[in-house]
């Protein structure tokens, strides 16, 4: 099974691939937001919010040259494979999601990343040009605002993420293939997945809405038309949807976004360790006496939690009172705490027992370089 993120921005070569029509829905009023599942529920909800999403064209390139390594042309299972791409711009749809009246529109990164140009759609008709506010590769998140004269937008409400139930009926909005505005139906299928390898930092919602190529920065949002995620991949071994699709909660996009905003950049904590899930069969083999949580394999010198204390073997089992389940849990919420905060760790260490230890988070350094985790066939 293949994960693919930049196949969600459907991308073409000029004048091969035309823009796709928009699709135009007749906006009714405003309807009270339903709060169970009736035949009229799912179109009342598809009206209130098919307005808040947007469709995202961008353009980059132009004179790449031989040198160029475009697996959009490289990739032998693209059907430019062998086509020269050296003066070709090349063109990218996705999609976006309204999240204020002033015109900030929130994304994927990958959507914008190394975009010359970019044109926001509005389900109006209305194309305006945007700039990027700021984008976290790390997260696959961007903020862009629009330019221009704007008109009356409608921003989508956030909604809890955590409040997501397994089942719940959720619906995905976005410009698949380019085609238009599309509107699909699905529940949610799992919480909390990671480990994926698609993102630096997951905690994907799993659903089998229908998500496709250019449905990447849309919105899965609940029954009570509330913004609960941003769509961002699909695992598929064809590329197209295959039931299993993934999006960034919207209680880890929301702070990501507002430190975007803010600040232009994400500033993340970091505890300097490097860690493991604590499996059942690691908890038996290393005798640790607990079954969950998230071990420290090794420590930075000098860093934070060699400051604290820590040592290798330790188990972390809660920060600030919040059980930590996984690696991947710990790694999430350090991130998500500003450095210099101090936090409580609660830990199980092999020789003393259960322990509380305060650790002063400092910076998480930037990568050296990007990493690339995905085979890519777009952008």
């Amino acid at each position: 099974m293949k994960f693919h993120r930049n196949l969600l921005a459907a991308v073409a070569a000029v004048g091969l691939v035309g823009t796709g029509a928009a699709l135009r829905t007749e906006i009714g009023p405003a309807h009270a937001a339903p709060s169970s599942l009736t035949d009229a529920s799912i179109p009342d909800v598809a009206e209130r919010v098919v307005d808040s999403v947007v469709n995202i064209s961008t353009s980059r390139g132009g004179n790449a040259g031989p040198a160029s390594y475009d697996p959009f042309f490289t990739d032998p299972d693209s059907p430019f494979y062998g086509m020269d791409p050296g003066m070709r711009k090349q063109m990218s749809k996705g999609s976006g999601v309204i999240v204020t009246s002033s015109g900030r529109v929130l994304t994927n990164a990958h959507v914008i990343k190394g975009a010359d140009d970019i044109i926001v759609h509005l389900q109006d008709g209305t194309e305006l040009a945007a700039k990027v506010v700021g984008a976290d590769p790390r997260a696959d998140l961007a903020v862009l605002q629009l330019e221009g004269k704007l008109p009356a937008l409608k921003p989508i409400a956030f909604g809890d993420s955590n409040a997501l139930r397994l089942g719940e009926v959720v619906l995905a909005v976005g410009d698949p293939f380019g085609v238009g505005k599309s509107v699909t139906m699905g529940i949610v299928s799992a919480k909390g997945r990671s480990g994926m390898g698609i993102e630096d930092y997951e905690d994907f919602i799993q659903t089998d809405a229908a998500i496709n190529p250019g449905n990447s920065g849309g919105a899965l949002v609940n029954l009570r038309g509330e913004l609960i995620g941003i769509n961002t991949a699909i695992a598929s071994k064809s590329g197209g949807y295959a039931g299993i699709g993934f999006a960034i909660p919207s209680n880890m996009a929301r702070p990501i976004m507002d430190m975007l905003v803010k600040e232009g950049k994400v500033v993340r904590g970091y505890l300097g360790v490097n860690i493991a899930t604590v499996t059942p069969a690691i908890a038996k083999d290393q005798k640790l006496g607990v079954s969950r949580g998230a071990m420290v394999a090794d420590v930075e010198p000098d860093g934070p939690a060699a400051k604290a204390g820590l040592v290798e073997g330790d188990v972390i089992t809660a920060i600030n009172g919040n059980a930590i389940r996984s690696s991947d849990v710990l790694r999430n919420t350090i991130a998500m705490i500003r450095p210099g905060t101090t936090v409580d760790l609660e830990v199980v260490a092999r020789t003393a027992g259960k322990k509380t230890v305060k650790a002063k988070l400092g910076t998480l350094p930037e990568p050296k370089a990007e990493t690339v985790r995905l085979r890519r066939r777009g952008r």
